[in-house]
């Protein structure tokens, strides 16, 4: 007889395996979607929530939140090797990053600070993002045993499933809070997170028969961090991803500054951002069918470039260009979901060559992406030094900084990104 949170037998037949599949990969879906409610979207809600209703100033909130990046690159590689040593009791740490993540949003949003506000606001999300590293940790590293059961290109095809539901989960959560408030529902905000803390519970209960899953292989690989840090062709995967997640940070960064400040579009900004997370959505499976036709890296190359071609046009946008940015967002959007989807499978494959702790490696994976966060941080102070706040209109010069910032600097981050992807090809690296 078997518990709720007592781990199945190992080995487990592959055909066996593979009759579960048709759910499996939708219960990925699901998980995804959840997570990354929690993520992105939280910096565009909370800071304007406690802003608005308890007059906290932004500024004050800015520094909270880069405070908690910084904890997130020193805890990360630490929730990544609690992550690799888990075995049997994965399905219970599952459940408790879950209801941290519950917990970490009812607290934002769905009940008045018991404390000073600005210590609840830091305290409410140092729970959250931290149930949100460790679970995407977790989620991620699950993944490489599954994709073993899916045959050829099966971590592509998982990551296209994945990453759809990511992108699916971005939108709803970008969108639905603001939707809420025009539709004068009251406590708009109470109610999404409440909703957030239903699909937590469906999600987590849809996952929990892959947790169990382990395969014999996963089950023999040993923690040893040094031995994936130690490989030549880990690393510069790593350092790709890092690279290239980078101009994402930097344009998420300065987005609305640009749509606000250049376009002069105020109150466009939600439109642009279905348009650009949709289009990633559709851009994902495709790319993933692309893939598994011409090899991953090819492929890969192509949707960069595709990035740096659409991209470069916003340096040219000015005030009214709706049309075109709108142009420019879906394109940028479509090579978004190639990056998404194909990156993490490229690092996940090598992962399982060398028979590595998942845990542990996509906790290094985790600490890159929040470095690059932290890069797109700093581009904001290179637009405070233009001159940018105080109620001001910005000057022809702020102007100009900020589409060099917004644009320009991306394309270039892009270039280098696609520069490594193409040493790494020559190289051998591809492995196909």
């Amino acid at each position: 007889m078997t518990g709720p949170f007592t781990a199945q037998p190992a080995g487990l037949a592959v055909d066996a395996e593979r009759a579960r599949l048709p759910l499996t990969l939708p219960r990925y879906t699901l998980f995804a979607a959840m997570l990354a409610a929690a993520g992105l979207p939280i910096y565009l809600h909370a800071p304007k929530v406690y802003a608005d209703t308890y007059g906290l100033n932004l500024a004050t909130l800015g520094l909270v939140l880069a405070g908690l990046r910084l904890i997130d690159v020193v805890q990360d590689p630490l929730l990544g090797w609690i992550a690799g040593r888990l075995e049997r009791t994965r399905p219970l740490a599952a459940a408790v990053g879950c209801l941290g993540l519950a917990l970490g949003m009812a607290g934002l949003f769905a009940m008045a600070p018991p404390l000073a506000p600005l210590l609840w606001f830091s305290l409410s999300l140092c729970l959250l993002f931290t149930s949100y590293s460790f679970l995407t940790i977790l989620f991620y590293a699950q993944g490489i045993g599954e994709a073993r059961v899916l045959g050829e290109n099966g971590h592509v095809r998982l990551a296209a499933w994945r990453e759809v539901g990511a992108l699916i989960g971005v939108c709803l959560a970008s969108i639905v809070p603001a939707a809420l408030l025009l539709a004068g529902f009251p406590d708009a905000y109470f109610w999404y997170a409440a909703a957030f803390s239903c699909v937590v519970v469906l999600a987590a209960l849809a996952m929990r028969p892959v947790w169990f899953a382990r395969s014999e292989a996963e089950a023999r690989a040993a923690f040893n961090p040094m031995a994936l840090l130690g490989d030549r062709r880990l690393r510069f995967v790593l350092l790709i991803g890092l690279v290239n997640a980078s101009p994402v940070a930097i344009t998420s960064a300065l987005f609305l500054f640009f749509v606000e400040y250049r376009l002069g579009a105020p109150g466009w900004e939600g439109a642009f951002l279905v348009a650009f997370f949709l289009s990633a959505a559709l851009g994902a499976p495709l790319f993933s069918l692309a893939a598994r036709r011409w090899g991953t890296v090819p492929v890969l190359a192509a949707g960069m470039a595709l990035s740096i071609l659409s991209f470069s046009f916003a340096y040219q946008i000015g005030q009214g260009d709706l049309g075109a940015y709108l142009a420019i967002c879906i394109a940028s959007g479509a090579a978004l979901g190639g990056d998404m989807t194909l990156l993490p499978a490229l690092f996940a494959e090598r992962v399982a060559e060398l028979s590595g702790n998942g845990g542990q490696a996509f906790g290094l994976w985790s600490f890159c992406a929040k470095l690059a966060l932290a890069v797109g941080a700093l581009t904001l102070t290179g637009l405070g030094q233009a001159e940018f706040g105080g109620g001001v209109p910005p000057s022809e010069a702020a102007l100009a900084r900020l589409s060099f910032l917004y644009a320009l600097v991306p394309c270039l981050l892009k270039a280098v990104a696609l520069g490594l992807l193409g040493l790494f090809l020559w190289r051998g690296g591809a492995g196909r």
